[in-house]
């Protein structure tokens, strides 16, 4: 991109209203330019694809692919791709796999007025810009134990509602060991009993109902 060309942005979100209203925040900036706007993951890597764009705005719920995976497959065919995630969703956990997946910039969808703009110069410039309020999310939670796979498949099950027989059964262990992963889970949660751990859980990304 030469000085004199406006960054390019391809905008990624399954809400009309919300593009509507990046378009008309882009709309004011003289070196910004809006060249695409996709409802879903598939079409944001088609789209990728095809217009090349200096910067992505990647919603991370959506129905048919969602912003993490869309992320991760524009990201291995372009390296270079400069995607920032925006979101009304400050979960630790769904933050840390963004950035992992190779976002560049993580904003909450309440900050964009406020925000987004800046956001975007920095992240064409190569630099990394994530909200205050996001960053401080994922340092609260640094120290923590992470949970193993197979403990957020357990959490997973128990959210849906399954006794400890059916995620036994569903997961080919034992009730044992069910339990088991039952008691590290509340201990690395510091939560009070199943539905805390759960609660905690969908706040904070680690599971998704």
């Amino acid at each position: 991109m030469s000085i004199n060309q406006p960054i390019r942005i391809l905008t990624v979100d399954d809400h009309p209203l919300l593009r509507e209203g990046i378009a008309s925040l882009v709309g004011t900036e003289p070196n910004m330019t809006i060249i695409g706007e996709a409802s879903g993951g598939r079409e944001a890597v088609d789209l990728f694809r095809k217009l090349r764009p200096d910067i992505t705005l990647m919603d991370l719920r959506m129905a048919d692919m969602n912003g993490i995976e869309a992320i991760t497959q524009i990201v291995s065919e372009f390296p270079d791709a400069k995607i920032i995630v925006l979101t009304t969703y400050s979960g630790d956990v769904q933050i840390v796999r963004a950035l992992k997946a190779g976002a560049q910039g993580y904003l909450l969808k309440g900050l964009l007025r406020k925000e987004l703009l800046d956001t975007i110069r920095a992240v064409n410039e190569g630099k990394k810009r994530v909200s205050p309020e996001v960053a401080s999310q994922v340092a609260e939670y640094a120290i923590d134990g992470a949970l193993t796979t197979r403990e957020i498949d357990v959490l997973q099950l128990i959210a849906q509602g399954n006794a400890n027989k059916l995620v036994a059964d569903r997961l080919s262990i034992t009730e044992d060991t069910v339990k088991a992963h039952v008691k590290s889970i509340l201990s690395k949660l510091a939560a009070n009993d199943r539905t805390h751990a759960v609660t905690i859980a969908l706040k904070r990304g680690i599971i998704e109902l």
